[in-house]
């Protein structure tokens, strides 16, 4: 069992990141800037101000000045979109299964992703999607840290220190 434990776990983790490069980095974003030079693209693509792109869809899905599918699917898929990163990383990692050592992990990840995002031209660069994805990671680690998922990771031994 433990064997098959540790594979299924490798072959997830494979398929989600696999996943998430798609999300992150395979999307178009069309040529209407194409003709913008790195400066001018990261100028008009970035957020700096926290809490200014999440209040704008939450203020919309109240208000309903946008159609909901859109704010609902920012919010929440920004921060499910590394939920199971808070699961997986530390499960690999022992060296990161403590909290500030996992949260400092995550936000040069989330960093250099955003950064990626914007210098690939195929994102932006935005606090607030830095931070539900930082939230999402956080709520990952919380469910692993739980006492039921403790008992079934020491039963079946996933921890390793390699993929």
């Amino acid at each position: 069992m433990k064997r098959v434990g540790k594979y299924v776990l490798r072959i997830s983790f494979v398929f989600y990141l696999f996943a998430l490069i798609v999300l992150l980095f395979l999307g178009s974003r069309g040529d209407m800037m194409a003709g913008m030079s790195l400066i001018e693209y990261a100028k008009s693509s970035s957020n700096l101000v926290p809490f200014q792109t999440i209040s704008t869809y939450i203020k919309a899905i109240f208000n309903g000045s946008m159609n909901i599918d859109i704010p609902i699917k920012n919010l929440f898929g920004n921060a499910f979109m590394f939920l199971p990163m808070g699961i997986y990383l530390p499960s690999f990692l022992r060296k990161i299964n403590k909290l500030s050592l996992f949260a400092f992990a995550m936000v040069i990840l989330l960093f250099v992703i955003e950064v990626i995002q914007i210098v690939t031209r195929r994102g932006s660069f935005d606090v607030d999607d830095f931070i539900l994805n930082m939230f999402g990671a956080l709520i990952g680690f919380a469910i692993l840290k739980m006492n039921s998922i403790q008992k079934l990771i020491n039963r079946t031994s996933f921890q390793s220190n390699s993929l």
